[in-house]
């Protein structure tokens, strides 16, 4: 099994018809999700459709390219493998290591000599440099944790309660694969992977300095977890115990976790009004593993809160647009969005209680259009509808291809 190359065939099948399209392809994700894996089964794709491709692989971290550090040099390097005999392809791993990377991919587009890709660790790539020069004319392809499907598959697990657990305990790594699923060796491998993304993607690219606050920070984000996001109360949490930052410079810190992907803000929006409101969005890790591991562990007291997580990061792998909602004084767990369509979900862990029945289904029936509404839960007894409201097991929601 330890040889065996696990394809992700849903990002294959998104990427494979823009092979050969004169745009730049952008491969996006948080660290270690699996970019260059990804990158590799595409290139043994294209070998299968031409079987003279001219493959150029530039992995920025490979001690063989650490000469590669401005566009200068990776012009210099590509050229040296071009061929005037058959179609070229370009690969690029971790792009973003690379100054002014943009001016070299802008003259490749232009020449048409080559057939580009290039991956990335940062939300910059899109925000940044790429927008500004690329306007137009590159697609982008993020790449995600494992879904639970994907979980079992790798792990060869069955899709029971049990290996829901372990999923929710573990996460969605995919190098997860090679190491024994249990709590020391897992977390020993996840805290490897988040001090990288600290000091690479955010310390040395923002130059920061105070990494106990970076690191205070992502763990109080991590405990709190679904909570609405404020700034000015996590200041003050700060502040309690003995570290004076600013609103201001939090809400900075917090985008250099959300641009090296490692945490996701989710907007909060009006449900009557259908506006974005300034305040009262949540965070939700890319990784719930690596959620678990900041936090100190997984505990069953916080599996409300990884639910959430996994259902939130569930509707964004099927390219849903996700907002929390606000109807009045009470809140709509998750908004997903896509093509017109629309759905409400609801999610807590027991409807043991009759104050949490009302909630949940109470909260989606004072919503009026006739968009799906559901409430997702770990009762036994899910399936058992409520005036229209469906009422669905996680395991059976995480398999689903669409919510709608």
């Amino acid at each position: 099994m330890q040889n065996v190359v696990l394809e992700r065939e849903g990002y294959l099948q998104q990427l494979a018809v823009w092979i050969d399209k004169p745009i730049i392809k952008v491969i996006t994700g948080q660290r270690r999700v699996g970019k260059s894996m990804f990158i590799f089964q595409l290139i043994s794709h294209i070998r299968k459709i031409n079987p003279d491709a001219n493959i150029i692989y530039i992995n920025t971290e490979d001690e063989k390219y650490q000469h590669i550090r401005d566009y200068v040099a990776l012009q210099n390097e590509v050229n040296a493998q071009l061929s005037a005999a058959s179609r070229s392809y370009l690969f690029v791993d971790e792009i973003q290591d690379v100054a002014e990377f943009e001016r070299a991919l802008r003259g490749y587009l232009s020449e048409n000599k080559l057939d580009v890709y290039c991956t990335g660790s940062s939300s910059r790539l899109m925000s940044g440099e790429l927008a500004s020069f690329l306007s137009g004319r590159f697609v982008e392809f993020k790449i995600h944790p494992l879904s639970f499907s994907e979980f079992c598959l790798f792990h060869s697990l069955p899709k029971t309660n049990e290996t829901l657990l372990k999923y929710f305990r573990f996460g969605g790594m995919p190098f997860l694969r090679h190491l024994p699923l249990e709590d020391s060796t897992v977390n020993e491998y996840l805290q490897s992977i988040y001090n990288t993304i600290l000091l690479r993607d955010v310390a040395e690219r923002y130059e920061i300095r105070n990494l106990h606050l970076l690191k205070t920070l992502s763990r109080f984000i991590a405990d709190s977890g679904g909570a609405a996001f404020s700034s000015l109360s996590i200041s003050k949490y700060l502040k309690s115990t003995g570290i004076a930052v600013s609103p201001k410079s939090i809400l900075g810190y917090t985008d250099y976790l959300k641009n090296a992907m490692i945490i996701n803000h989710v907007e909060r929006h009006d449900v009557a009004g259908k506006k974005a409101l300034a305040s009262g969005g949540k965070i939700y890790f890319e990784d719930f593993g690596l959620r678990n591991a900041i936090a100190g562990g997984f505990k069953l007291t916080d599996i409300q809160k990884v639910m959430e997580n996994a259902v939130y990061m569930h509707l964004v792998r099927q390219r849903y647009k996700v907002s929390v909602g606000q109807l009045r004084q009470q809140e709509i767990d998750f908004i997903a969005e896509k093509d017109a369509q629309k759905c409400y979900i609801q999610v807590a862990y027991k409807l043991s209680l009759q104050e949490t029945i009302d909630r949940e289904f109470g909260n989606l029936l004072l919503i009026k259009d006739n968009f799906p509404k559901i409430v997702v839960t770990m009762d036994e007894l899910a399936g058992v509808g409520h005036q229209g409201i469906e009422h669905v097991h996680i395991l059976d929601f995480l398999q689903r291809a669409a919510v709608n």
